[in-house]
């Protein structure tokens, strides 16, 4: 097993944490006895050699034969760990650039790729799997792959082998050259769309779709069948997929491109089985999240099941009548009755049900949310994260059904301020948490002068050194109402850093003069600092800041998006000057128009419409997105709806003042 492993320089070697001399070592305890010790190595090696992938490191090609004999060793105790390693590396090569690539990886994988054929006849099914898996996702060509995959492929006897050997053999037939073999391997597919083993039918489907992407429109009801069928747990055992009901409900959801809710819809129909009717929530969730015209045909069977007799069901579908908020009112009555509903999600914070329905009445605009919020805000436990957390939203992405931080639904709430206030001036005198009040702050700011009855208890607060800023914040956004703390603002102005810089921007929103703000806010223009924070507040400065409007200019150049659009909105509102500012924000949204979506974005399109008629040229750009079908979005969960209603309101707002 070891011949040749110590006539390698592995010190002159790299992995991705630096030197491989601690390689040996690590190969050496994967052939251990003790099971724990040999998977913990195992695991390091692929931690070393894989990481999170995008390159072939040098240590990969000298480890690989070692890697297959110790998959070879029937007495190793950790061979489908260092199988996951090698098929990971083995992908990996046949997607990065050659930049990237190892230049003695593909020798080493030529050489290395008759033993792992030979591994298709271990007397381990899971070996088996392991070394079908390896063969599906490598580079190698059809060709040298197809014979031994159907020599194993007649022979084998395990169900769960053979889906795993399905998936390799329609991967390996999709890469030339295929061989003589191809043809065979088509027939072998093509006859299993009709046997009468379900999840055969399945992977037969994946394996041809490829080569056929109207395969899986056109065996909807086939696909339907086996994902709903209680034999799809089989997937869990097999190397290739190793997913659960989810896992191959989104695995093939992916067949279907484009905003076809047909395969969703089935999903959603009535199942005994609460893991397929999570499922199914879940890729209404996936779905919704990227187009808005399946919420027609899909919402009255999410609203179905706000009365599952499973938590986790009655949760995700409120979550998700809350993700579509303004637009699904029509389900508010049978929300409410689910404010009562305690029952929580057997998650790390517990979210309950209650919360769900609050959030989706709060997202409703709906009075009935605002009695459970007052008691949220006077210090009630809840399912509200306590900070706002935010989470990848890619196209194939999983919807992520986490509730918002409190304060975020409670800013949507203006409309409800006055019966809000009175927990809000309460909670405002007892809290001790900076970071609780500085939400509170933002809350009331964002609120505006419909939070002017909490400002006597803002202005005892201003008073409290470590608890100011937060009464600062929410007095600036309430505006003149607050003009009481002028005098302790201005006070507050003379210190350096942020502080002073909101204190002096707060001061000129309570009614004070313009000349605290650009004392402090404009030497950080002039020294070089681009906060975007403060190229906002000056912007709120309009003509004041007019001096400033060279270093705006130099800024509109930056590279940084966000600063570019605010220098240019603060050059607009200083001096009118649309020459300079309208380029750079149309610059900021020029990759909207091919389904591209920053949060950067919204803000630049903000700036067009409040600077009106001069943004004509953003009309073609933009026009398109309002009859758009697509979601735009960022991030991922409720934000993803959220920022597409922001997206489309702002470009609506554009087309109304430049017509």
């Amino acid at each position: 097993m070891w011949e040749g492993l110590e006539a390698i320089d592995w010190a002159g070697l790299e992995h991705n944490y630096g030197s491989a001399e601690d390689v040996p070592g690590l190969l050496h305890r994967c052939a251990g006895p003790d099971p724990e010790d040999a998977g913990e190595a195992a695991f390091e090696l692929l931690n070393l050699l894989f990481h999170q992938g995008g390159w072939i490191c040098s240590a990969a090609p000298a480890a690989l034969p070692f890697l297959l004999r110790l998959a070879a060793a029937p007495r190793v105790l950790c061979r489908p760990v260092v199988l996951e390693l090698v098929a990971r590396l083995a992908a990996e090569a046949g997607h990065v650039a050659e930049r990237f690539l190892d230049p003695g990886w593909s020798p080493a994988w030529e050489r290395a790729l008759p033993e792992v054929l030979a591994l298709l006849t271990d007397p381990e099914p899971e070996i088996r799997r392991a070394a079908a898996e390896v063969a599906g996702v490598c580079a190698s060509p059809g060709a040298l792959l197809l014979p031994a995959l159907l020599r194993c492929w007649q022979a084998e006897g395990d169900l769960v082998t053979r889906l795993d050997l399905v998936l390799a053999l329609g991967q390996a037939a999709g890469r030339e050259p295929a061989g003589d073999r191809s043809g065979e391997v088509g027939t072998v597919l093509r006859g299993l769309l009709d046997c009468s083993e379900p999840q055969l039918r399945l992977a037969a489907v994946h394996a041809l779709a490829p080569g056929d992407p109207t395969l899986a429109a056109r065996r909807l009801d086939l696909l339907l069948d086996a994902v709903r069928e209680p034999s799809v747990h089989l997937w869990q055992h097999t190397s290739s997929v190793e997913s659960g009901v989810r896992g191959v409900q989104h695995w093939t959801s992916a067949l279907f491109t484009g905003a076809s809710p047909a395969f969703t819809l089935g999903l959603l129909a009535d199942h005994p089985d609460a893991e397929q009717r999570i499922g199914a929530l879940a890729q209404a969730g996936g779905l919704l999240s990227q187009w808005r015209s399946p919420a027609d045909v899909l919402l009255p069977r999410i609203a179905a099941r706000l009365d599952d007799p499973v938590a986790e069901v009655r949760y995700r579908a409120v979550e998700l009548l809350a993700c579509l908020g303004p637009s699904v009112t029509a389900h508010a009555d049978a929300v409410a009755e689910l404010l009562g509903d305690t029952a929580a999600r057997s998650t790390r914070t517990g979210e309950r049900v209650t919360e769900a329905a609050v959030w989706a009445l709060a997202r409703m605009n709906d009075p009935r949310c605002v009695p459970h919020l007052a008691e949220y805000v006077a210090g009630a436990p809840s399912g509200f994260a306590s900070a706002a957390s935010f989470h990848g939203g890619g196209r194939d992405a999983f919807h992520d059904p986490v509730l918002p931080a409190l304060y975020e639904v409670l800013v949507r709430l203006p409309d409800h301020a006055e019966v809000l206030l009175p927990a809000f001036c309460d909670r405002l005198g007892t809290a001790v948490d900076v970071r609780l009040l500085n939400q509170l702050g933002e809350v009331l700011a964002a609120w505006g002068p419909a939070a002017k009855a909490a400002v006597p208890r803002l202005l005892d607060l201003l008073e409290d050194d470590q608890r100011w800023t937060a009464a600062a914040t929410a007095l600036a956004g309430i505006g003149p109402e607050g003009s009481e703390g002028r005098e302790l603002l201005l006070a507050r102005s003379i210190a350096t850093g942020a502080d002073a810089e909101l204190a002096a921007w707060a001061y000129w929103q309570v009614g004070g003069e313009p000349g605290p703000v650009l004392r402090v806010l404009g030497a950080a223009a002039t020294e070089g600092r681009f906060p975007r924070s403060a190229l906002r507040r000056l912007a709120d400065l309009g003509p004041h800041a007019a001096g400033l409007a060279e270093q705006f200019r130099t800024m509109i150049g930056a590279r940084d998006p966000w600063t570019s659009v605010e220098a240019a909105h603060a050059l607009w509102a200083a001096t009118g000057d649309t020459e300079d500012a309208v380029p750079a924000l149309l610059r900021a949204v020029q990759g909207i128009a091919d389904g591209t979506y920053q949060p950067v974005m919204l803000s630049a399109v903000r700036h067009l419409a409040r600077i009106g008629r001069a943004s004509q040229p953003a009309v073609r750009l933009l026009r398109h997105l309002s009859a758009s079908d697509l979601r735009y979005h960022y991030f991922g969960g409720w934000r993803a709806f959220a920022e597409d209603e922001s997206i489309r309101a702002a470009v609506d707002e554009l087309l109304t003042v430049t017509d």
